[in-house]
Protein backbone atom coordinates (compact mmCIF):
# COMPACT_ATOMS: atom_id res chain seq x y z
CA UNK A 1 0.00 0.00 0.00
CA UNK A 2 1.40 3.40 -0.75
CA UNK A 3 1.66 6.18 2.36
CA UNK A 4 -2.01 7.44 2.08
CA UNK A 5 -3.50 3.95 2.58
CA UNK A 6 -1.71 3.45 5.02
CA UNK A 7 -3.05 6.40 6.87
CA UNK A 8 -6.42 5.65 5.96
CA UNK A 9 -5.73 2.33 7.37
CA UNK A 10 -4.18 3.37 10.69
CA UNK A 11 -7.58 6.26 10.82
CA UNK A 12 -9.97 3.21 10.34
CA UNK A 13 -8.17 1.30 12.89
CA UNK A 14 -8.49 3.86 15.64
CA UNK A 15 -12.25 4.43 14.55
CA UNK A 16 -12.97 0.90 14.83
CA UNK A 17 -11.18 0.40 17.88
CA UNK A 18 -12.91 3.94 19.79
CA UNK A 19 -16.24 2.68 19.00
CA UNK A 20 -15.06 -1.07 20.80
CA UNK A 21 -14.08 1.00 24.02
CA UNK A 22 -17.03 2.98 24.05
CA UNK A 23 -19.03 -0.19 23.89
CA UNK A 24 -17.51 -1.84 25.90
CA UNK A 25 -17.20 0.77 28.75
CA UNK A 26 -21.19 2.14 28.42
CA UNK A 27 -22.28 -1.73 28.81
CA UNK A 28 -20.16 -2.18 32.11
CA UNK A 29 -21.80 1.57 33.34
CA UNK A 30 -25.78 0.81 32.36
CA UNK A 31 -25.93 -3.03 33.20
CA UNK A 32 -28.43 -2.48 36.11
CA UNK A 33 -31.82 -1.43 34.00
CA UNK A 34 -33.27 -4.82 32.66
CA UNK A 35 -35.48 -4.80 29.90
CA UNK A 36 -37.81 -7.24 28.03
CA UNK A 37 -36.44 -7.70 24.79
CA UNK A 38 -39.66 -9.55 23.18
CA UNK A 39 -43.37 -9.04 24.12
CA UNK A 40 -44.21 -12.17 25.52
CA UNK A 41 -43.70 -13.29 29.17
CA UNK A 42 -42.44 -16.70 29.14
CA UNK A 43 -41.03 -17.53 32.80
CA UNK A 44 -38.10 -20.44 32.39
CA UNK A 45 -35.71 -21.68 35.52
CA UNK A 46 -37.30 -18.36 37.67
CA UNK A 47 -37.02 -16.05 35.31
CA UNK A 48 -38.23 -14.15 32.09
CA UNK A 49 -36.82 -15.49 29.19
CA UNK A 50 -36.83 -12.50 27.43
CA UNK A 51 -35.67 -10.64 30.53
CA UNK A 52 -31.72 -9.30 29.73
CA UNK A 53 -29.77 -6.43 30.94
CA UNK A 54 -29.65 -3.29 28.88
CA UNK A 55 -25.67 -3.59 28.95
CA UNK A 56 -25.93 -6.03 26.65
CA UNK A 57 -27.15 -3.79 24.27
CA UNK A 58 -23.67 -2.36 23.18
CA UNK A 59 -21.71 -5.60 24.14
CA UNK A 60 -22.73 -7.23 20.49
CA UNK A 61 -20.54 -4.42 19.15
CA UNK A 62 -17.36 -5.59 20.72
CA UNK A 63 -17.35 -9.05 18.74
CA UNK A 64 -18.69 -7.72 15.59
CA UNK A 65 -15.98 -5.06 15.67
CA UNK A 66 -12.84 -7.85 16.39
CA UNK A 67 -14.75 -9.93 13.89
CA UNK A 68 -14.12 -6.88 11.52
CA UNK A 69 -10.36 -6.19 12.70
CA UNK A 70 -9.39 -10.08 12.47
CA UNK A 71 -10.46 -10.34 9.05
CA UNK A 72 -8.80 -7.37 7.48
CA UNK A 73 -6.13 -6.51 9.89
CA UNK A 74 -4.67 -9.94 11.50
CA UNK A 75 -4.92 -11.92 15.00
CA UNK A 76 -2.27 -9.52 16.19
CA UNK A 77 -4.31 -6.32 15.63
CA UNK A 78 -7.66 -8.03 17.29
CA UNK A 79 -5.52 -9.35 20.30
CA UNK A 80 -4.49 -5.54 20.56
CA UNK A 81 -7.79 -4.30 20.80
CA UNK A 82 -8.93 -6.90 23.21
CA UNK A 83 -6.35 -6.36 25.99
CA UNK A 84 -6.66 -2.31 25.60
CA UNK A 85 -10.41 -2.72 26.28
CA UNK A 86 -9.02 -4.48 29.73
CA UNK A 87 -6.91 -0.92 30.28
CA UNK A 88 -9.79 0.75 29.61
CA UNK A 89 -12.36 -0.84 31.75
CA UNK A 90 -10.20 -0.81 34.64
CA UNK A 91 -9.62 2.86 34.16
CA UNK A 92 -13.71 3.41 33.71
CA UNK A 93 -13.47 1.31 37.04
CA UNK A 94 -11.01 3.47 39.08
CA UNK A 95 -12.81 6.79 38.02
CA UNK A 96 -16.34 5.33 39.16
CA UNK A 97 -14.98 4.06 42.23
CA UNK A 98 -13.12 8.18 43.01
CA UNK A 99 -16.65 9.48 41.98
CA UNK A 100 -18.70 7.43 44.73
CA UNK A 101 -15.67 8.08 46.79
CA UNK A 102 -15.74 11.72 47.30
CA UNK A 103 -19.42 13.18 49.07
CA UNK A 104 -21.48 15.44 47.32
CA UNK A 105 -22.59 18.91 48.50
CA UNK A 106 -25.93 19.19 50.26
CA UNK A 107 -27.90 20.79 46.84
CA UNK A 108 -26.15 18.25 44.67
CA UNK A 109 -28.99 17.16 41.90
CA UNK A 110 -27.46 13.51 42.76
CA UNK A 111 -26.98 12.33 46.55
CA UNK A 112 -24.58 10.01 47.71
CA UNK A 113 -26.93 7.07 47.99
CA UNK A 114 -28.50 7.86 44.83
CA UNK A 115 -25.40 7.71 43.20
CA UNK A 116 -23.93 4.79 44.85
CA UNK A 117 -27.56 3.05 43.98
CA UNK A 118 -26.51 3.44 40.42
CA UNK A 119 -22.89 3.46 40.53
CA UNK A 120 -22.31 1.29 43.46
CA UNK A 121 -22.50 -1.76 42.11
CA UNK A 122 -19.98 -0.85 38.59
CA UNK A 123 -16.96 -2.15 40.42
CA UNK A 124 -17.97 -5.54 40.88
CA UNK A 125 -19.77 -5.41 37.66
CA UNK A 126 -16.36 -4.64 35.56
CA UNK A 127 -14.85 -7.14 37.07
CA UNK A 128 -17.41 -9.67 36.27
CA UNK A 129 -17.34 -8.20 32.67
CA UNK A 130 -13.70 -7.87 32.72
CA UNK A 131 -13.36 -11.87 33.43
CA UNK A 132 -16.15 -12.86 30.72
CA UNK A 133 -15.17 -10.05 28.25
CA UNK A 134 -10.97 -11.77 28.39
CA UNK A 135 -12.20 -15.26 28.06
CA UNK A 136 -14.80 -14.77 25.37
CA UNK A 137 -12.71 -12.08 23.24
CA UNK A 138 -9.26 -14.02 23.19
CA UNK A 139 -11.47 -17.31 22.49
CA UNK A 140 -13.63 -15.72 19.51
CA UNK A 141 -10.48 -14.85 17.75
CA UNK A 142 -8.75 -17.94 18.34
CA UNK A 143 -11.79 -19.56 16.56
CA UNK A 144 -12.61 -16.99 14.01
CA UNK A 145 -8.79 -17.29 12.61
CA UNK A 146 -9.07 -21.61 13.04
CA UNK A 147 -12.01 -21.11 10.84
CA UNK A 148 -10.47 -18.61 8.68
CA UNK A 149 -7.35 -20.73 7.96
CA UNK A 150 -9.09 -23.98 7.46
CA UNK A 151 -11.44 -22.20 4.58
CA UNK A 152 -8.56 -20.17 3.38
CA UNK A 153 -10.89 -16.89 3.84
CA UNK A 154 -14.13 -18.29 2.25
CA UNK A 155 -17.46 -18.97 3.91
CA UNK A 156 -17.11 -15.37 6.53
CA UNK A 157 -20.59 -15.75 7.36
CA UNK A 158 -19.66 -19.64 9.10
CA UNK A 159 -16.39 -18.03 11.35
CA UNK A 160 -18.55 -15.14 12.43
CA UNK A 161 -21.16 -16.73 13.85
CA UNK A 162 -19.60 -19.90 15.42
CA UNK A 163 -17.26 -18.16 16.57
CA UNK A 164 -19.25 -15.77 18.54
CA UNK A 165 -21.87 -18.63 19.37
CA UNK A 166 -19.38 -20.15 21.38
CA UNK A 167 -17.47 -16.82 22.44
CA UNK A 168 -21.21 -15.63 23.52
CA UNK A 169 -21.79 -18.28 26.06
CA UNK A 170 -18.81 -18.36 27.53
CA UNK A 171 -19.01 -14.18 28.11
CA UNK A 172 -22.83 -14.83 29.60
CA UNK A 173 -21.82 -17.65 31.44
CA UNK A 174 -19.05 -15.93 33.55
CA UNK A 175 -20.35 -13.08 34.18
CA UNK A 176 -23.87 -14.05 35.49
CA UNK A 177 -21.68 -16.86 38.09
CA UNK A 178 -19.99 -13.59 39.17
CA UNK A 179 -22.90 -11.27 39.30
CA UNK A 180 -24.34 -14.33 41.73
CA UNK A 181 -21.44 -15.20 43.42
CA UNK A 182 -21.31 -11.27 44.73
CA UNK A 183 -24.77 -11.17 45.37
CA UNK A 184 -25.52 -8.51 42.75
CA UNK A 185 -28.09 -10.95 41.11
CA UNK A 186 -30.19 -14.05 42.72
CA UNK A 187 -29.27 -17.55 41.97
CA UNK A 188 -32.59 -18.39 41.26
CA UNK A 189 -32.12 -15.71 38.08
CA UNK A 190 -29.38 -17.62 36.98
CA UNK A 191 -30.41 -20.38 34.81
CA UNK A 192 -33.49 -17.74 32.86
CA UNK A 193 -30.99 -15.23 32.76
CA UNK A 194 -28.38 -17.21 31.27
CA UNK A 195 -30.66 -18.97 28.38
CA UNK A 196 -31.95 -15.63 27.94
CA UNK A 197 -28.81 -13.60 27.30
CA UNK A 198 -27.51 -16.30 25.17
CA UNK A 199 -30.59 -16.64 22.96
CA UNK A 200 -30.15 -12.37 22.33
CA UNK A 201 -26.74 -12.58 21.77
CA UNK A 202 -27.02 -15.29 19.24
CA UNK A 203 -29.91 -13.34 17.52
CA UNK A 204 -27.67 -10.34 17.49
CA UNK A 205 -24.79 -12.34 15.54
CA UNK A 206 -27.23 -13.46 13.25
CA UNK A 207 -27.97 -10.00 12.70
CA UNK A 208 -24.74 -8.62 12.72
CA UNK A 209 -23.52 -10.94 9.80
CA UNK A 210 -24.68 -8.54 6.63
CA UNK A 211 -22.98 -5.82 8.55
CA UNK A 212 -19.60 -7.90 8.72
CA UNK A 213 -19.93 -8.67 4.96
CA UNK A 214 -20.43 -4.71 4.33
CA UNK A 215 -17.62 -3.95 6.34
CA UNK A 216 -15.38 -6.14 4.52
CA UNK A 217 -16.09 -5.72 1.30
CA UNK A 218 -15.61 -1.99 2.08
CA UNK A 219 -12.35 -2.65 2.87
CA UNK A 220 -11.24 -5.00 0.08
CA UNK A 221 -12.69 -2.14 -2.29
CA UNK A 222 -10.92 0.50 -0.39
CA UNK A 223 -7.32 -1.28 -0.39
CA UNK A 224 -7.85 -3.98 -2.89
CA UNK A 225 -7.63 -6.74 -0.83
CA UNK A 226 -7.92 -10.10 -1.67
CA UNK A 227 -9.42 -12.66 -0.54
CA UNK A 228 -7.58 -13.58 2.66
CA UNK A 229 -5.11 -10.61 2.66
CA UNK A 230 -4.76 -8.60 5.75
CA UNK A 231 -3.28 -5.19 6.48
CA UNK A 232 -0.77 -5.31 8.39
CA UNK A 233 -0.38 -2.18 10.73
CA UNK A 234 1.27 -3.57 13.85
Amino acid sequence: MNKKDVFVAHRVYLLLGALFMTSLVVSNLIFQKFFYWYPFNLNIFGASLFEVSVGILPYPITFLITDLISEIYGKKAANQIVVTGIFASVFSMLIVYTADVVPATNWSPVNDSQFTNVFGSTIIAVFASMMAYLFAQFVDIQIYHYWKTLTKGKHLWLRNNFSTFLSQFIDTLTVLLLLCFFGKIEWTKFAGLLISGFLFKVLMALIDTPFLYLGVYLFRRRFNLKVNEEIHLI
